[in-house]
């Protein structure tokens, strides 16, 4: 006889925890979305120019792609709500950083460090599923948890893109009254998981490999680094190329180093398994869409018609448009949860992979309404939302105990270094496709190659990523059997 947690306790466990890191979660959306509607105010406040705001946006990608592995690998060896107090205390203190600043470079800085909460789903799916690992339904509690963080995530994003405009209209047009509001949720936050939230069980006996978290963040410096000077620079500028080359090559002694390392940065044998890699690679094909898409699909619907595309919306009319695909996302994320218990979640992750490439492959024919992009965006957007859930849940599910935090958080390393790279050949798409309009003939064919592009990548790169989850073992991410509390009696 075995003795098991109690699966009533271990519910309301659960569900208590998932209350709390809703509210972590509905924080992190409204930093994704307040600032967006104040982008013009806050460029003139800083007296800089409207593309000089890329940079702010840039240097948080960069800051993420470097810090949310290290940190995600802290939380396994020292608790995930540890590094959740940590990371949510740094991205207080930059948001008030951006209250407090008014130049460029102190904007830029506290705006970087502010992207710290992008290590926050990883952790709490972290967090989530140590405490159902010892339950028969740890797997599928995450899926479902995980649904209801990025309902929050996206609830968030639309609050804090109505609530930015609302309070900069309140406080006068002040930036600064405005920008207190998003400091004060955070900090806000960092008390409600101080005081509420319970911490995980990491491993006994760990250590950092350090060495391999600064191969990793060379690499990882030099690719993104690289990418975004390709976006400004273009593909002419030779040693943009030298730059990410020497990324991708310094990955060659990092598996080496990782292979002859007793605990790794990241264990190289658990990524290369077929219900571990597969994920990861669709994270990163994911990014291209997810991360870059939406800028292409906002100029193409504030476009004139007159110059032979687009749908001419003002910025009210995209905004409503962007809240329909907000809402889809929240579809898609409350789905995933069911298509995996009805069918299974290798299943799940196919279909939703397939919305996605459907969604944007569809765009290429239709784009001549408005009707037909915002169907477009509603289908891409389910499989979209489904996605964000289900990628860091079937890490977590996939990856051995100790491992939890680090896989969930490549997911997050592989889609931003994927919307990186779409942000960067999309940029140089679109202006080739509008040098190549303004000197054509025929006026307007050139751009709309350049937008029809766009939607190919992204659709290809999901096509891609639903054909590789094949690979992926039947009943991988299944419910696995509850661990014991004590050892058998005879």
């Amino acid at each position: 006889m075995t003795a098991t947690a109690p699966p009533d306790s271990m519910r309301a466990i659960t569900f208590r925890l998932v209350g709390l890191l809703f509210l972590v979660e509905l924080a992190s959306g409204i930093l994704q979305g307040y600032y967006v509607p104040l982008i013009s105010d806050i460029v003139r406040y800083l007296h800089i120019r409207d593309a000089d705001y890329n940079w702010f946006e840039a240097a948080q990608l960069l800051v993420s792609a470097l810090t949310v592995p290290v940190l995600a690998k802290l939380g396994d060896m020292v608790g995930h709500k540890r590094m959740l107090l940590v990371s949510t205390a740094l991205t207080a203190l930059a948001t008030w950083g951006l209250v407090l600043t008014h130049e460029f470079w102190g904007y830029l800085i506290a705006f970087a460090l502010a992207g710290f909460y992008t290590v926050w789903l990883p952790l709490e799916v972290a967090l989530i599923f140590d405490r159902g690992r010892r339950t028969a339904t740890g797997a599928s509690q995450t899926r479902r948890a995980a649904g209801y963080l990025v309902v929050a995530l996206e609830a968030g994003a639309i609050a804090g893109a109505l609530g930015g405009s609302a309070i900069f209209s309140a406080v006068g047009g002040s930036v600064p009254l405005a920008l207190i509001a998003p400091a004060v949720c955070v900090t806000l936050v960092f008390f409600v998981i101080l005081l509420g939230i319970p911490e995980s069980e990491p491993v006994p006996g760990r250590s950092l490999d350090l060495g391999g978290f600064l191969l990793l963040s060379l690499g990882l410096l030099l690719i993104t680094g690289g990418l975004t000077f390709l976006r400004v620079n273009g593909p002419g500028a030779w040693w943009v190329w030298v730059l990410i080359a020497a990324g991708v090559l310094t990955f060659l002694p990092f598996g080496r180093f990782e292979l002859s390392r007793r605990d790794p940065a990241i264990d190289l044998r658990v990524l290369k398994q077929p219900s571990m890699w597969p994920v990861q690679l669709t994270a990163g094909l994911f990014g291209i869409s997810v991360l870059g898409a939406q800028t292409p699909l906002s100029t193409f619907a504030g476009t004139d018609p007159r110059n032979g595309y687009g749908l001419g919306l003002s910025s009210g009319q995209r905004s409503i448009v962007i809240g329909v695909y907000l809402v889809s996302l929240i579809v898609g994320a409350v789905l995933f949860p069911l298509l995996s218990k009805r069918a299974s979640p290798r299943v799940a992750l196919i279909v939703a992979a397939f919305l996605v490439a459907g969604g944007y492959l569809a765009l290429l024919v239709l784009h001549a309404d408005t009707a037909e992009v915002v169907a477009c965006m509603v289908v891409a957007g389910i499989g979209s939302g489904a996605l964000v859930a289900a990628l860091p849940a079937a890490a977590a599910a996939a990856a051995p105990r100790g491992q939890t935090g680090i896989a969930a958080g490549l997911t997050n390393t592989t889609k931003t270094i994927g919307g990186s790279f779409a942000s960067s050949v999309f940029g140089i798409v679109l202006v080739a496709g509008a040098a190549g309009a303004a000197g054509a003939a025929a006026g307007t064919a050139a751009s709309l190659a350049g937008y029809l592009a766009v939607w190919a990548i992204c659709g290809g790169g999901a096509l891609v990523a639903a054909l590789l989850l094949f690979v992926v073992p039947r009943l991988a991410f299944a419910d696995a059997e509850p661990e014991v509390a004590g050892p058998p009696q005879a």
